[in-house]
């Protein structure tokens, strides 16, 4: 099996995930004077500060997802299964508690030791430093499981229990006695919450009752009762105001007023499912509440009637997104669909960039009336949207079709919201069929137009910021069979439908006529078109997917290995990828150019979408029952990838999915082997005998050999430097009554200077290889001499090859020869040229008064010609076809 990490995709973080359906912890940090709120969110923990909700710490991932979550002054707790784990720092674990035999529900710390429930009602104090067991409980679960758990404020060494039979008891775990037994209220205990007062404690009952009792006495002092189902978190206010907060499971939030005790206000829908943890930040109006809805919300109590409002708040999709797109040209911004009916948009940058442009409705004044729950407006949820910015800011951006409904609605980006129109075929308008609904969408462009395809395979225009009908392609339906995919062009010329019947068919968008109709070997189940290259995605329900290029409308490639439906396709900007998921779980991508599968891996659960960023960094994707979108990076902008066709049998790893903390890329050069894919390919000097191949020497080694004599007259300075004669100490006078100077004398140079090098010359290395060449035929040496000399240089070894110049006619018959080897093999063609035009400049005379020369030069001559008239037709013919793409197709 391949080595995680290895491939083109490596896992970089998630996107989108912030709260589950284990209650959060507050916990203040006495340096900062600042609250935090820790969260479990899969299987790791996530620290936000209370004040801003940023997050400041991700822990590390542990094997499971966190079930229960707890925290004193130095260190989070977190369990899963029968494990407890202890983390600091908020970030790496120091301690492990392994003891339990069935999974942890309920944690408290306790001083110097943390005590854990498990379901099987075992309960064990355990030494935090020396992570042994310092006593261990075992509940008679028919009689008494525990269900709660508190330690009352001052009660030294004290725990009280709440049990499922609805008896409570309280405990001293350091002498290991049971010290009082409350006969309870024969229902369920489901939570304990130790009040402002001292002695009181709130009991919340699986029927909806809250008992405030104080446990001193065994008295209780008032009782309430909500209608909503079990009490599923409690918290006092500490700020002055006597309220106490209760949770319910279907997400509201009862407020009683402690003094006159009675119900003070509800708010209805504070998490679209059960509150998991509730919180009131001491001595402040912030009530923190977290929910299995994936959001955390701090509420903000400032208001007249005692009802808190939103101050800050961090949410996803509260079920799992079923399709991404990257919105607009940034990268920083990705488009997410999901199950819930939210339309949001997720910051790849910072999560306070994050904004949700809400749920779908049919009319949204009645929508907000009903609340959350009633609401009988809510459209289902989007199947696919198409986004664009071209005009975002005048008018709406996004069209979407909804989960077998007949009207598109659009958004707008800008305003966060819904937009202002519903789009629908005219006839509709008056009555909504049941078996009709719109199942493909895309935007031009330009933003002004949106076409949508029905099932019914009816395809339609609207313009984008008026929602009028612009006309319909073909007479009643493009498509015999529903429409699996519209796409339009760039430059809002064509528009590409396919139908389920098997056909594509290419429209001119403004005429509405068909252009042109190819029947497809399999029924389609939906395309995806690269505007920039031209290039149509499609994937087949025979899962097969086939790229057609627009220009041309033929089938260019044909790519088969999934093993299921194909649910998603993206390519990479420059169109040179096609990357595919498929229900079968993996992700692959297709290499275009190639036509080869280049990478393969295998996720936990399927992704139901894929999108690239425009910026190509990083690839997204949604996956099967799964709240977040996990962003993918790209590592062939960064680091040494293999991108060569994968074995047939290669077997693709299973990679685990990103966490919420950035992941270092897997080290490749570790303790493992390195990879073999990666031998650095060394290119032969020559790929094959037929070809011409030149040399890697730069022009100026070799272009300026013939004109060496005009550059050297060029560079010639007009007369040479003069040294000023130094001046004698003691001026010379000539003898004399008149003291006259000694002029100074003139220097005759009549020495000759004329040398006869021939006499003085001493065989260089070139000339002593080529000497060697003549017997064994061998002219590398030479040759690689050569190409390592400066043109000078080369001009000096060539002129010292004649007779006067030290050299001899066998080496001149020597360089011919290797002149003539290198044209027979065809390899530094241009030295070749250099050499030989420079050999016969310096050296005609010689050559013709030569016979055994000239006839290697005839030689050289027939080889030459050969050469060129070769050479001559290939060139002349890639001429004409470039002159004709020229002036035929542009």
């Amino acid at each position: 099996m391949a080595r995680e990490g290895a491939g083109l995709f490596a896992a970089f973080r998630v996107l989108g995930r912030f709260s589950g359906h284990v209650p959060h912890v507050l916990r203040y940090h006495g340096r900062h004077r600042e609250f935090y709120l820790a969260a479990a969110v899969g299987r790791s923990v996530h620290t936000y500060n209370v004040k801003k909700l940023g997050i400041v710490a991700v822990s590390n991932t542990l094997p499971q997802d966190i079930t229960c979550l707890a925290a004193d002054r130095m260190l989070v707790f977190a369990s899963y299964d029968n494990i407890l784990h202890a983390f600091a720092r908020n970030k790496e674990v120091v301690h492990t508690y392994e003891g339990h035999k069935a999974r942890i529900h309920l944690l408290q710390p306790f001083g110097d030791h943390v005590i854990s429930v498990d379901v099987d009602s075992v309960l064990i104090v355990w030494n935090i430093q020396s992570e042994e067991e310092y006593l261990q409980i075992d509940f008679d679960k028919a009689t008494f499981a525990v269900s709660a758990l508190l330690h009352p404020s001052t009660y030294l060494n004290k725990i009280l229990l709440g049990s499922e039979q609805g008896t409570l008891q309280l405990w001293n775990i350091r002498s290991n006695k049971l010290l009082y037994s409350f006969p309870g209220w024969d229902l369920a205990v489901t939570t304990l919450e130790q009040a402002p007062a001292v002695d009181v404690v709130a009991v919340g009952l699986v029927s909806g009752h809250i008992i405030v009792h104080n446990i001193k006495f065994d008295e209780t002092l008032m009782k309430f009762q909500q209608d909503w189902g079990p009490i599923t978190a409690i918290s006092f206010r500490t700020d002055g105001h006597p309220v106490m907060a209760a949770g319910s499971p279907v997400g509201h939030i009862a407020l009683w007023d402690l003094e006159e005790k009675k119900l003070m206000c509800q708010m209805q829908d504070a998490h679209s499912t059960a509150i998991a943890g509730m919180t009131f930040v001491p001595g402040e109006p912030l009530l923190v509440t977290n929910g299995a809805d994936n959001a955390l919300r701090v509420w903000i109590f400032d208001g007249p009637g005692g009802a808190g409002r939103v101050l800050r708040s961090r949410m996803g999709h509260s079920a799992p997104p079923t399709k991404i797109r990257y919105h607009g040209q940034s990268g920083e911004q990705i488009l997410s669909a999901g199950q819930d009916g939210t339309l949001q948009s997720f910051s790849t940058v910072h999560e306070k960039f994050n904004k949700s442009l809400g749920r779908g409705s049919i009319n949204k004044k009645k929508s907000k009336k009903k609340g959350l729950k009633l609401d009988t407006m809510a459209l289902p949820p989007i199947t696919a949207f198409a986004s664009e910015v071209a005009h975002q800011s005048d008018w709406d951006g996004i069209v979407a079709c909804h989960q077998g409904y007949i009207t598109c609605t659009t958004w707008n980006y800008q305003k966060t919201s819904m937009g202002a129109h519903k789009l629908r075929p005219e006839e509709f308008s008056k009555h909504k069929p049941i078996d009709i609904y719109a199942t493909a969408v895309d935007i031009t462009s330009c933003g002004n137009f949106a076409v949508i395809g029905m099932s019914t395979g009816q395809v339609d225009v609207y313009n984008m910021q008026s929602g009028i009908h612009r006309g319909r392609y073909g007479k009643e339906t493009a498509h015999e069979g529903a429409i699996r995919g519209v796409a339009v062009d760039g430059l809002n010329q064509l528009v590409i439908t396919a139908g389920s019947e098997g056909l594509i068919k290419f429209w001119k968008f403004k005429t509405k006529d068909l252009v042109y109709s190819t029947e497809l070997c399999s029924s389609p189940s939906g395309i995806l078109l690269h505007r920039d290259s031209g290039i149509l995605g499609i994937a087949f329900d025979d899962f097969t997917i086939s790229v057609l290029d627009i220009e041309t409308r033929k089938i260019v490639r044909t790519f088969s290995g999934h093993h299921g439906r194909i649910n998603d396709m993206t390519f990479s900007p420059d169109g040179r990828w096609l990357i595919t998921s498929s229900m079968d779980c993996s992700i692959k991508t297709w290499d275009l150019p190639s036509g080869c599968l280049i990478d393969c891996f295998l996720v936990d659960s399927a992704a139901v979408s894929l999108t690239m960023s425009p910026t190509g960094d990083f690839l997204a994707s949604a996956h099967v029952d799964d709240l977040g979108i996990y962003l993918w990076s790209n590592r062939s902008l960064y680091s040494l990838v293999s991108l060569r066709p994968l074995p047939a049998d290669y077997e693709p790893s299973l990679v685990t999915l990103p966490s919420t903390c950035p992941m270092q890329d897997v080290d490749v050069s570790g303790d493992e082997e390195p990879c073999d894919e990666m031998i650095e390919y060394v290119s032969p000097e020559q790929l094959g005998e037929q070809l011409v191949t030149l040399s890697l020497l730069p022009e100026s080694r070799w272009k300026n050999l013939l004109n060496l004599d005009v550059i050297k007259k060029k560079n010639k300075p007009r007369e040479p430097p003069k040294v000023p004669k130094s001046a004698p100490f003691f001026i010379p006078t000539l003898p004399g009554l008149i003291p006259r100077y000694i002029p100074p004398e003139e220097e005759n140079d009549t020495q000759s200077k004329v040398v006869n090098l021939g006499v003085l010359a001493q065989k260089s290395d070139f000339y002593i290889h080529l000497e060697e060449a003549l017997s064994t035929n061998e002219y590398k040496a030479p040759l690689d001499l050569l190409k390592s000399l400066g043109p000078s240089n080369i001009e000096v070894e060539l002129r010292g090859l004649a007779p006067e110049g030290g050299g001899s006619m066998k080496v001149m018959l020597s360089f011919l020869r290797m002149i003539g080897v290198m044209l027979n093999k065809k390899y530094n063609f241009e030295l070749a040229q250099a050499y030989l035009a420079l050999f016969l400049k310096l050296h005609l005379k010689i050559l013709s008064s030569e016979p055994k020369l000239l006839e290697e030069l005839s030689k050289l001559l027939m080889q030459l010609e050969e050469t060129w008239i070769h050479l001559r037709a290939l060139f002349n013919q890639s001429l004409c076809v470039l002159t004709y793409m020229k002036s035929a197709l542009l």
